[in-house]
């Protein structure tokens, strides 16, 4: 993040193909942002964050840190990430002061073939080369950074009903010598990826329908407990329900050992209109 001023930042963008900006990218750098206005030693533990208006991945993101309170274990953050001066982004963030405490985990990982025995859901893109956009091809290479792995992915891309239930296996390619912050932002980045495409299921269409309208309407999550990016984590997404041009998806997201290291929660818009 590149500091322009006492609490404003900016942030470049990556283009991932899709329509408009990732959303990933503005929770990512998001978190990055207000990480440097909050005293050493803070983790940031929730964030709440709505989407207000397509971003272009054309161009820098702004970002604008409002310190909204500092306590003496928890400091709030306003996170306001701005193009052509408008808001297309705001999020509010809460920071904790480690402590010991009352633990409980009431979440079981599901039992899914290890990562190394399942494909990387680029093969499928590049065993596709030729029927992508020439846009998709050119922005291919900004996908790796992320090995994502999809629990039978052969049923991703194909239009028919199922539950509306998805695991992914992801890590950051490449070592991450970082803070916990850093690979706090980078699953933030992450958590986005096929998340909303998970209330398609139950309705027989795939993410790529042209009849389809997608896009992040708010986005929610907690952490847990400290992990590392560059190790496998495990996604376990499900959509309890869609209905009104909308659906709504939870997430856990655990370790290799079991432990649940964060949970999201995301509604979008999910609109059908005539090809």
């Amino acid at each position: 993040m590149e500091k322009i001023e006492q609490g404003l930042y900016r942030g470049q963008s990556w283009d991932l193909g899709f329509r408009a900006l990732f959303g990933g990218q503005v929770l990512g750098q998001s978190i990055a942002a207000a990480y440097k206005t909050v005293e050493e030693g803070r983790i940031i533990h929730s964030l709440h964050s709505y989407f207000l208006l397509p971003g272009d991945a054309q161009k820098p993101v702004i970002y604008d840190i409002e310190n909204v309170r500092d306590g003496r274990s928890f400091s709030s953050r306003r996170v306001k990430a701005i193009q052509n001066g408008r808001t297309i982004f705001d999020m509010t963030a809460s920071f904790h002061a480690p402590e010991p405490g009352l633990t409980h985990q009431f979440a079981v990982m599901p039992k899914v073939p290890d990562p190394d025995l399942v494909a990387q859901d680029i093969r499928f893109y590049e065993d596709n080369y030729e029927q992508l956009s020439e846009r998709m091809k050119e922005s291919l290479s900004y996908h790796r950074p992320v090995d994502i792995r999809t629990v039978d992915s052969a049923n991703s891309y194909t239009a028919e009903k199922r539950a509306p239930k998805r695991a992914i296996w992801l890590k950051g390619r490449d070592k991450l010598d970082s803070p916990l912050q850093v690979h706090q932002a980078s699953l933030a980045y992450a958590s986005d990826y096929h998340f909303l495409s998970t209330s398609l299921q139950p309705h027989g269409l795939a993410v790529h329908d042209k009849s389809l309208r997608l896009a992040t309407i708010d986005h929610a999550m907690w952490f847990h407990k400290p992990f590392k990016f560059d190790d496998w984590l495990l996604y376990e997404m499900e959509s309890p329900f869609s209905g009104a041009g909308r659906g709504l998806v939870q997430g856990k997201i655990f370790d290799k050992h079991g432990k649940l290291v964060a949970t999201t929660v995301q509604e979008g818009l999910m609109r059908q209109v005539a090809p």
